[in-house]
């Protein structure tokens, strides 16, 4: 069991340091080619932290560890939206564009309604529910069109910037190429050991996907929007949370259900009811006040809080 413990902790250290490296060398090597940097922030910086969820989640897939990969989607977009901006906003209030909210707040909504959908009638019709290879593919069409969409505005409304590199080229391909091997390395490492927690100590995979896992490769995310709030850039803090959270139903859950059709039982329905509902919920602030303030940042840990401690009763 410690050694378990122990590789629990490197896998996360591996997958947060991973999706490090990989965000730094693909940033690079996107403003070496003249990408525009709204381009990096919401698709490269949100990829990179959500690296982590693919890697858990893929693995998971692939060793039929179901629970897992749709605990540890469902469990890191709750974080995301509760713990991440949050704690953000605590820092310094996140201001909020109205545009952002009508374009990447309701594209999120709209795919945990598609994922909430996919999940919930599967189970209802045989009530032995999952999302199938199909279900997979549909997610991930729908993600592809929204990202290509998301280019070609930025590239449409961009003006003119300096584009600079801080590293040479091959370095940056080293960064991308070694942050790679290590978020697989660090999945695989998260895999086993959680599972095995898991069962010495009896708790569920789909306990351990929502809480231990979901909680560890939403490291990327919460760091990279605590020091984004530190130093007044809001907008990245808030994005990078809508990007990864589109991206980590789109993406990673469609490619893990392409890979393995994915189990849903009961709970894992009522975990996604529970995200929908927090999502609507904390539009309404959003909205009306064009930012996150900080009692709703509080507010919004105080409800994780809750979260959390309905699923470990439960």
């Amino acid at each position: 069991m410690i050694l378990s413990i122990i590789l629990l902790i490197i896998g996360f250290l591996l997958l947060v340091k991973g999706a490090d490296f990989f965000v730094e060398g693909a940033s690079d090597i996107a403003r070496k080619l003249g990408i525009p940097s709204i381009v990096i922030g919401l698709t490269i910086v949100a990829l990179g932290t959500s690296l982590p969820e693919l890697a858990v989640s893929v693995t998971a897939a692939l060793k039929g560890s179901n629970d897992i990969a749709l605990g540890n989607v469902t469990g890191s977009n709750i974080m995301n939206l509760l713990v991440v901006v949050g704690l953000a906003a605590v820092i310094r209030p996140v201001a909020v564009k109205r545009s952002v909210l009508r374009r990447d707040y309701v594209m999120m909504f709209l795919m945990i309604l598609l994922m909430l959908g996919t999940a919930a009638e599967s189970f209802w019709n045989s009530g032995n529910g999952e999302i199938s290879r199909l279900d997979g593919a549909v997610l991930l069409g729908v993600t592809a069109g929204y990202m290509c969409r998301l280019i070609r505005t930025a590239v449409r409304d961009r003006v003119a910037e300096q584009f600079g590199i801080t590293r040479p080229l091959p370095v940056s391909l080293l960064f991308c190429a070694g942050g790679a091997v290590a978020i697989i390395g660090g999945g695989q490492m998260v895999v086993n050991s959680a599972t095995d927690l898991a069962y010495r100590i009896g708790m569920s995979e789909s306990l351990v996907g929502l809480t231990i896992v979901a909680i560890g490769t939403s490291l990327p995310e919460l760091v990279t929007s605590v020091v984004a709030a530190r130093k007044g850039e809001s907008e990245i803090a808030l994005g990078n949370v809508l990007g990864s959270n589109i991206l980590n139903i789109g993406f990673i859950l469609g490619t893990s259900g392409v890979i393995h059709p994915i189990g849903v039982g009961m709970e894992n329905v009522c975990d996604i009811v529970i995200l929908t509902a927090l999502t609507a919920v904390f539009f309404i602030p959003l909205w009306q006040k064009e930012q996150v303030s900080r009692i709703t940042g509080i507010f919004m840990m105080g409800c994780y809080l809750g979260y959390m401690a309905y699923i470990i009763v439960r």
